[in-house]
């Protein structure tokens, strides 16, 4: 896959919450338009961030060989990809 993604996209993430020592693992994504899901093969980094009083959870994924963020909203349970830096 292309990693063609210029800025953040919302996507449809299927992840697995309340596994051992991290609440929260991003399984896979799928992005508009698109018909099969991408694999998330590793989980790099996770953070949370907060603005205005909404928590943002960042998993910093690979996905084969591309490189991306997942951030999950906490208020509107919306999730959104971009690109790693």
């Amino acid at each position: 896959m292309k990693n063609n993604l210029q800025q953040k996209e919302q996507v449809e993430v299927m992840a697995l919450f309340g596994y051992e020592m991290t609440p929260c693992q991003p399984l896979s994504f799928k992005r508009r338009g698109e018909t099969g899901e991408t694999e998330v093969t590793e989980l790099l980094r996770t953070q949370i961030k907060f603005a205005g009083g909404v928590a943002i959870h960042l998993f910093n994924i690979a996905a084969g060989r591309d490189r991306y963020v997942l951030a999950f909203n906490s208020q509107d349970l919306s999730w959104h990809l971009t690109p790693a830096a």
